[in-house]
Order: structure tokens, then sequence, then C-alpha cells
């Protein structure tokens, strides 16, 4: 077993238990992203409001991914995209 077996082995319930707490905790989470960013907006006069948003929005989805990771996505329906094979010989 490797170092980063060995670390992957360690971490694992960490990040579980964090997941966990995200899910748990998502709307405080939420909220504190949004009144940091509109803190950040009022301080800088506006001038980077479509940086901030853009930043707020990736972060909030960020969250949102690592809340929900156990939870099965939409497109895990039994069907399956076959590997692809080799490029045709021309």
């Amino acid at each position: 077993m490797g170092l980063l077996d060995s670390l992957k082995a360690k971490l694992g319930p960490a990040k579980d238990k964090a997941s966990g707490l995200a899910q748990q905790h998502e709307d405080k989470i939420q909220h504190g992203l949004e009144r940091a960013a509109r803190t950040v907006d009022q301080r800088t006069k506006g001038k980077y409001s479509d940086r901030i948003q853009s930043g707020t929005g990736k972060a909030k989805e960020a969250v949102d991914r690592f809340a929900h990771r156990k939870d099965p996505g939409p497109d895990t329906g039994g069907t399956t995209t076959p590997p692809a094979g080799p490029p045709p010989a021309s």
C-alpha cells in the first residue's frame, strides 16, 4: 500500500463527515456566501460586482456538489455509454 493509498484511506471518513455537515448546514453556508459577497461588493463600491457574482455562483455550486455527492445523479439510471473503440483506419 503506497503513501497516497494510505492517505486516501485515512481521509475518507473525514471527507464523508464534512460532506454530511455541509449537507446538514447547506442553507447556512449559502447564506454566509451571499453575505460575504454583499460585504465585499459594498467595500469595493461595486467595482468588481460581476466577478464577485461569478465567484459566489461557483462557490455555491461547489458546496451543492460536495453536500450532495452521495446522492445518485439523474443519469445513473443503468444505461451506460459503451467505451469508444479505436479510430477507424483510413
